[in-house]
């Protein structure tokens, strides 16, 4: 799967283990630790916050057989990613992980090109739903499922992050192998 767009940029599955891939995620977790400091606390995340997060919250799970991750490349840079993974005794259910857009390219399409290649990994896993939790002030996150069809469901863990939650049923290939 490799996609590439009028924008400049090209969607396809990545080594969630590759080096660039550990330097994209940092920036995500960078850019969610931030907002979520600056609106508890009025300050950004320490390196110290961040190192402890990627401890933490690993992404290995990311990758085959149960998992995916998906980036967003703009010439040689990373510019986007997202992942999703089967929830363990629940191989119809995947989980989307690590939606993130860098803000240089935000109002690109990119996330809406993100979601329905994390839609695509889902369904080749297996799964017929897709879930994720969010935080409420992630307002254009929680937008972007909502226009692409996601629905708020009632709470399906406790994370600590975990604010609002959303699934969408997945709609079967078509035989000719595209979405339906």
């Amino acid at each position: 799967m490799s996609r590439a767009s009028r924008a400049g940029w090209v969607v396809e599955r990545a080594d969630v283990a590759a080096a660039e891939s550990a330097v994209l995620l940092r920036d995500y977790l960078v850019d969610v630790s931030d907002r979520w400091f600056r609106l508890h606390e009025d300050r950004d995340s320490t390196p110290e916050e961040i190192e402890q997060s990627l401890a933490e919250m690993p992404s290995d799970d990311l990758a085959p057989p149960t998992g995916a991750f998906v980036v967003a490349r703009s010439g040689e840079r990373l510019v986007g990613c997202v992942g999703v993974r089967l929830v363990p005794d629940r191989p119809d259910v995947a989980e989307l992980k690590r939606m993130f857009v860098r803000p240089e390219v935000r109002g690109s399409g990119l996330a809406a090109a993100l979601l329905a290649a994390a839609e695509e990994a889902a369904r080749d896993l297996g799964a017929t739903t897709v879930r994720l939790d969010t935080r409420l002030d992630l307002v254009e996150a929680r937008a972007l499922y909502l226009r692409h069809g996601f629905v708020e469901v009632p709470a399906f863990n406790e994370g600590d992050y975990a604010e609002v939650w959303y699934a969408k049923r997945l709609a079967a290939p078509r035989r000719d192998g595209s979405p339906g």
